[in-house]
């Protein structure tokens, strides 16, 4: 066996590494690969490193930071996709690895199950509850479509010939690479257009393109499109694929129309039939405004016809007002002539001031006489009552005290011939309650009642014992 080492060529690490490489290279060239991500790692430098598996073996991938933005969509962890490369080793680490030039989701399948898992988290957030009426006539239409194809003249033609509106295009491209960041890039440069600027601000905003296979509607599925439809200050219309093909920005605007030809329909209404739908409404208003003053007319009938005669009740209140003048007109002289009557008669009921004059100088003679008469007896009695006054006031002042004060000594005596404390000094009391009210009779005393006795020297209280009237003095 030692015999044969000899003839073993020898290699060393580099060289034997370098020969694998090459093997690899030379035999595989360029391979397509499918398999689930995972392990995705994107580096500063802008290079991408994951690595592909199935259910029994796992190769190493790398994206290189030229071909990123060319690999055809964005590689994420859980996605089953086809990797185009070239095999490749890596020799410092003897792995054998694919450097990835593009990436393609693996099958319908795959794809229908990324974009329903987008579509539960996009629902879940309510981006697909709101839902905004479009403007009945917009001055300005945007669209976003590529501005070759049918797509971009269908919606024209139907515009022109609907009810002419200018129309804003955004050209985009709607399918391949970065196709979803230029749509959305479109929308969301429409929605952040200022109003009165020196580009028109679009009422409406239709996105649009033709029928194709799901892979090349791939880019009205993507988050980022699908987010910024969703954001749109603009009522939007999508118009993707055909009437069978539905996309994650359906869900998100305003209004889905299966045709971009239908789109423009909804966006514009046609001008034949707003005139016919105006002279409709202009008929049933006329007919309406016909009818309520028909109506009105006939009420007001119905109201005059219960109201009185006014020419009657106007010849009637003339007429009185005329009887009213003439009765006025020879009021005042009769009243003149009746209050010259009264006066007439009042003057003659008066007497000449001479006779009245003379009947008061014989009253006055009269009285005269009489108190003539009787001044002499008045003078008498007068003189009289002056006599005894003098006489009682020149009687001396001290008898006239001794007399005061006799007759206040009789009064004192009478005083105390009444008064209960000469009866208290002769051993009598007095019983009252402690209100000091008098208690007349033992019937009034109830059991236990407070009382007061008076004495000639005090008062003492007691407490009723019995009905007995027998007290309890304390002794």
């Amino acid at each position: 066996m030692s015999d044969l080492l000899p003839n073993t060529p020898e290699f060393s690490v580099s060289e034997l590494a370098g020969a694998v490489k090459k093997t690899l290279e030379g035999a595989f060239g360029r391979v397509r690969v499918r398999g689930e991500i995972t392990e995705f790692k994107a580096y500063s430098s802008g290079h991408q490193y994951f690595a592909l598996k199935d259910e029994s073996a796992k190769i190493r991938a790398i994206i290189w930071k030229g071909v990123a933005s060319r690999v055809g969509l964005k590689a994420e962890n859980g996605v089953e996709v086809i990797a185009t490369g070239r095999i490749t080793s890596y020799p410092e680490r003897s792995e054998y690895q694919l450097i990835v030039e593009r990436l393609e989701y693996a099958g319908a399948g795959a794809l229908l199950a990324r974009i329903e898992a987008l579509k539960v988290k996009l629902a879940a957030e309510g981006l697909f509850e709101r839902k905004r009426p479009l403007p009945m006539l917009p001055a300005v239409i945007g669209v976003v479509t590529s501005p070759q194809g049918a797509v971009l003249q269908d919606i024209k033609t139907t515009i022109a010939r609907r009810f002419p509106r200018p129309i804003l295009l955004w050209p985009v491209p709607v399918q391949g690479e970065g196709a979803a960041e230029k749509i959305a890039a479109a929308i969301n440069g429409f929605s952040a257009l200022p109003a009165g600027g020196p580009i028109p601000r679009p009422d409406v905003l239709i996105v649009a393109r033709g029928g194709g296979s799901l892979e090349d509607l791939m880019a009205f599925n993507d988050e980022l499109v699908v987010r910024a439809a969703a954001a749109c200050s603009i009522p939007l219309i999508s118009a993707v694929g055909h009437e069978t093909d539905t996309t994650l920005i359906d869900f998100v605007s305003d209004r889905r129309a299966p045709t971009p030809t239908a789109a423009a329909e909804m966006a514009i209404p046609a001008r034949l039939e707003l005139l016919a739908d105006l002279a409709q409404k202009s008929a049933r208003l006329t007919g309406a405004l016909a009818r309520a003053t028909s109506q009105a007319r006939l009420l007001l009938d119905r109201a005059g016809a219960k109201l009185p005669d006014l020419p009657s009740i106007l010849g009637a209140a003339r007429q009185r007002l005329d009887d009213r003048g003439e009765r006025l007109t020879l009021a005042l002289p009769n009243y003149a002539a009746a209050r010259r009557a009264a006066l007439e008669r009042l003057a003659n009921r008066l007497r000449h001031p001479r006779e009245i004059l003379a009947a008061h100088r014989n009253t006055v003679s009269l009285l005269e006489h009489r108190l003539t008469a009787a001044l002499p007896n008045q003078v008498r009695t007068r003189q009289n009552a002056a006599s005894l006054l003098a006489q009682r006031l020149d009687a001396p002042l001290p008898g006239r005290l001794r007399e005061a004060r006799l007759r206040l000594e009789n009064l004192a005596a009478r005083l105390d011939s009444v008064s209960y404390a000469a009866v208290l000094a002769r051993g009598f009391a007095l019983v009252t309650t402690p209100k000091g009210a008098p208690v007349s009779s033992a019937a009034l005393v109830a059991p236990g009642a407070a009382l007061i006795i008076k004495f000639a020297d005090g008062d003492v209280a007691v407490k009723a014992a019995a009905k007995t009237a027998q007290l309890d003095l304390g002794l």
